[in-house]
């Protein structure tokens, strides 16, 4: 398999030095790049294998197998490394978008700087409205839960 960055593995591995370690951009490509050079060494030791079991007529190679064996289990590891690094990307990316929803105004798209409560632009209350019932998510200017049919909360 080829490295997932187009060859440049080596050198992103290189570099990572100078960027911070803990930037899930970061981790997601250290993790992909051990997954290609386990896997590209996986590749090769079943190639030795292939050449040897055809030169000597399919006679094991514990010496190999084992280097093989190894080399699975570190790609396995840096497998779910990779998907780790993965799943915390999504979970920041996640935060980031819900952080910058909560400022931007449901009502006319103004985006807000944080820490504000209510839209600079045409006052409505930001964030993510509830009905004080049932929970359900309200529309600015609701006065009516469409889930529940409340209406125990004042006009959004």
């Amino acid at each position: 398999m080829n490295d997932l960055f187009g060859g440049l593995g080596g050198l992103m591995k290189g570099l990572s030095g100078f960027m911070p370690q803990d930037d899930p951009d970061v981790a997601l490509m250290m993790a992909g790049s051990e997954v290609s050079e386990l896997q590209k060494q996986e590749n090769e030791l079943y190639a030795l294998i292939g050449k040897q079991a055809l030169a000597q007529g399919l006679v094991q190679f514990p010496e190999l197998e084992k280097k093989l064996q190894l080399v699975q289990e570190n790609l396995s590891v840096a497998k779910a490394r990779l998907q780790s690094a993965q799943a915390e990307k999504e979970a920041k990316d996640s935060a980031r978008r819900a952080e910058e929803e909560a400022r931007l105004c449901p009502n006319c798209n103004s985006m807000n700087p944080e820490g504000v409560k209510f839209c600079q632009e045409c006052g409505v209350k930001l964030g993510a409205q509830k009905c004080a019932q049932c929970g359900a998510p309200l529309l600015p200017g609701t006065r009516f839960c469409g889930e529940c049919g409340a209406s125990n909360f004042s006009k959004i």
